[in-house]
């Protein structure tokens, strides 16, 4: 029995990629005993995981930083595990202690992060290079040492694999045992929607503001601001009277949005770590039959055009993406196939279950 412990300190316990996807899909080999160590989450038994919590009180990043990572690597030291696998640039210095006490330790790198600080608005400008840079440093000097690196696209993998030859790409593809059957197009409601993290540099003022170029079209809007203060902005913006604000949701929640809309839009700006990123919410609104208003990405232009799903814009050009909504509202024959073709794709190769089948071979190698 190979006991496998997972380690978040920023994470939600119920995260889709580290909980309902990697521990659930290990927690089903009879050769694995797994857990997940998270901050501030209930302690408890499920989808045959053990999740753990850690009490932690913090204020600030800086005070989450230093207190949620040192509380969860002693916790770890508990849990006496044989194979440690971290999520967050928090652990890596944890990691690399917990790897020279003979332990295995994986890394999961869910972003190309160095790529990521560039657009961090919570770091002054003129210091981001700096910091990017010394981050870099310090993560692959970590990562060299460690049994394994996992990453969430190939983009990023190729730059781990001149680290670390154990490198490679999980993706964060969509779960088949979610949104199985989808209602009729004629049932779904003329909107559109973004589900995902609120931000700036994920275009959300510019859709926003496409609102005021559309004929009462709703926008279904779920996740949270970053900042906080981002929501209070957006709601003195016109278009504001058409978004349909759903808060934070839950999995069910989320397919429901996707299944009452008609267009999924994920319109990201072309921000470094964004341009060669596989943003789960694009294959989400395929596997849900929906037509994608994308940005213009080469990588996203190329993913759109082989599988028929969509259309791509510039992130910025407010009126080529009301252009795009509303030639796709218009012509309802082509963004139901677009919508079937997208849903095929998925079921064929953009799916969890392949994706699962590469993470479970890499525990078994470890073994």
């Amino acid at each position: 029995m190979l006991k496998i412990c997972h380690l978040t300190s920023v994470h939600k316990a119920d995260d889709i990629r580290i909980f309902h996807k990697e521990c659930s899909s290990l927690a089903k080999n009879e050769n694995f005993d797994v857990s997940l160590i998270a901050v501030n989450c209930e302690s408890k038994r499920w989808n045959n995981v053990s999740i753990i919590s850690v009490t932690c009180d913090f204020n600030s990043r800086i005070e989450r930083i230093y207190k949620a990572s040192r509380l969860v690597y002693e916790k770890a030291l508990e849990v006496d595990a044989d194979v440690y696998h971290f999520h967050d640039p928090d652990l890596l210095y944890y990691g690399l202690k917990l790897h020279k006490k003979g332990k295995k330790v994986i890394y999961d790198s869910h972003e190309d992060v160095p790529r990521q600080i560039l657009g961090k608005h919570w770091i002054p400008k003129p210091f981001r290079l700096v910091i990017s840079k010394v981050y870099e440093a310090f993560e692959n000097y970590i990562c060299k040492r460690l049994d394994f690196i996992v990453v969430s696209t190939p983009t990023i993998k190729d730059r781990f694999i001149q680290v670390n030859a154990n490198t490679e790409s999980i993706c964060n593809y969509p779960l088949l045992d979610e949104n199985v059957s989808l209602p009729s197009w004629e049932e779904r409601k003329e909107e559109i929607c973004y589900v995902g993290g609120i931000t700036k540099i994920r275009g959300i003022v510019e859709l926003v503001d496409v609102l005021t170029h559309l004929d009462n079209i709703k926008l279904n809007l779920a996740g949270s601001y970053s900042p906080e203060t981002l929501r209070e902005e957006l709601s003195l913006m016109q278009g504001w009277q058409n978004v349909n604000e759903f808060g934070q949701v839950n999995r069910q929640q989320i397919v429901s949005i996707l299944n009452s809309s008609k267009i999924g839009v994920v319109t990201l700006h072309p921000q470094e770590n964004y341009v060669d990123s596989l943003p789960i919410k694009m294959f989400e609104y395929m596997y849900s039959g929906l037509p994608v208003i994308a940005s213009n990405f080469p990588l996203w232009e190329r993913i759109i055009s082989e599988n028929q799903c969509g259309v791509c814009v510039d992130p910025f050009d407010i009126n080529a993406i009301a252009v795009q909504v509303k030639h796709l509202l218009s012509n309802p024959e082509l963004s139901e196939q677009m919508g079937r073709n997208g849903r095929k794709s998925v079921l064929e190769k953009y799916n969890w279950t392949i994706e699962e089948n590469k993470l479970t071979t890499i525990y078994t190698s470890l073994m």
